[in-house]
């Protein structure tokens, strides 16, 4: 599962945006973003630098550490400033 849905509305950039700036059609960042299709690396790439981000943004964490990115909005665009740890038992 990409989370590429969730940094597309970070960056506040549309699918047909997207589309334009990786070379895709519309309705193949769709799938993409829904889980329907899954990219080539070269894709992926392309989609990172598009979006801005390193291309492990893109998918979710496989090591559990709890952390959320952190992003600061300078200008219009998010610059990502650090990780914010929880602690989730503590939250419960």
């Amino acid at each position: 599962m990409l989370l590429l849905k969730d940094l597309m509305e970070r960056q506040n950039m549309s699918g047909k945006d997207l589309a334009a700036a990786v070379g895709l059609s519309p309705a193949a960042i769709s799938n993409i973003k829904n889980g329907d299709r899954y990219p080539s690396y070269d894709v992926l790439i392309k989609i990172a630098k598009a979006l801005d981000v390193d291309v492990r943004e893109l998918f979710p964490s496989t090591k559990g550490n709890n952390s959320e990115a952190l992003y600061v909005k300078r200008d219009g665009e998010f610059i990502p400033v650090g990780a914010l740890k929880m602690n989730i038992d503590k939250l419960k």
